[in-house]
């Protein structure tokens, strides 16, 4: 299948591990060029050459970082095909009560708040373009919350959201605004010390592998088995920012295994 990608311009967020690498792995792949936008950066000079890559050392949970990565894309580059808002935490909490404002604050600024100035940024230089797309990672907890991350479910509500919205408004100047919801997906968000892996190894008294397995088979009894990987949210961001997804915007992408159903 002809994806069309070769020489697009990319801008990722979150880019530097997890399903940010697997997504600008894959555009790369395509033969895309790709702006990595990331806190750290580095390792990225093994991936590709500096033709193809480009990252840029910014904090997203900023304007000040999402107004440089976009400017520092259209210097490099000189145009924008496509942007994926990737870029998100999770600090798990046993209870509502733990979070404080500033856990608070913290998610929704790296979560929601970048994709709305990163998008705000990009937006003016995506409409230049005959056909141009903005793809965020929101989560399968924006419908189902998880009461040991509800910051965080409520943030990936938000983008989902303004998903909706920036595609009605911005789909008659070419843009498409699509956003892909995993599922449990094992990413460094579940490696990190006191990560999801941690927290389940406690929760069921299992080795980490074994209670990973007894998370996906038993308590979210995901149809397959297994978590996702990576690689496999990574595709579908692929084709949704492809020439093969043309009449798509607007829309939600459930890429979880079946864990959970919805409309």
């Amino acid at each position: 299948m002809d994806l069309s990608l070769k020489e697009k311009v990319v801008v990722v967020t979150g880019a530097h591990a997890g399903m940010g690498l697997a997504i600008t792995k894959a555009f790369l792949n395509e033969e895309a060029k790709v702006v990595a936008g990331d806190i750290h950066i580095e390792g990225f000079q093994n991936i590709a050459s500096q033709d193809s890559l480009f990252p840029v050392e910014v904090d997203l949970s900023t304007q000040e970082g999402a107004e440089t990565l976009i400017n520092k894309a259209i210097d490099r580059f000189g145009k924008i095909d496509i942007l994926i808002n990737n870029v998100g935490i999770a600090k798990y909490k046993h209870s509502f009560l733990a979070l404080t404002d500033d856990d608070w604050d913290n998610t929704l600024r790296t979560n929601l708040y970048s994709m709305i100035r990163v998008s705000r940024a990009a937006i003016p230089h995506l409409t230049k373009q005959d056909q141009s797309s903005i793809i965020s990672i929101a989560s399968e907890s924006g419908h189902q919350p998880d009461e040991f991350a509800i910051d965080y479910s409520v943030s990936k509500a938000g983008v989902i959201n303004l998903t909706s919205a920036l595609a009605k408004e911005f789909g008659p100047e070419g843009v498409r605004v699509n956003c892909v919801s995993p599922g449990p997906t094992r990413t460094h968000m579940w490696e990190q010390p006191g990560g999801m892996i941690d927290m389940l190894a406690e929760k069921f008294n299992m080795d980490g592998e074994k209670a990973i397995e007894h998370f996906a088979k038993n308590v979210r009894q995901i149809p397959r088995g297994s978590i996702g990987k990576p690689e496999e949210i990574a595709a579908v961001v692929v084709f949704l920012a492809s020439n093969q997804a043309s009449y798509v915007t607007g829309s939600e992408y459930a890429v979880n295994g079946g864990s959970i159903k919805y409309v």
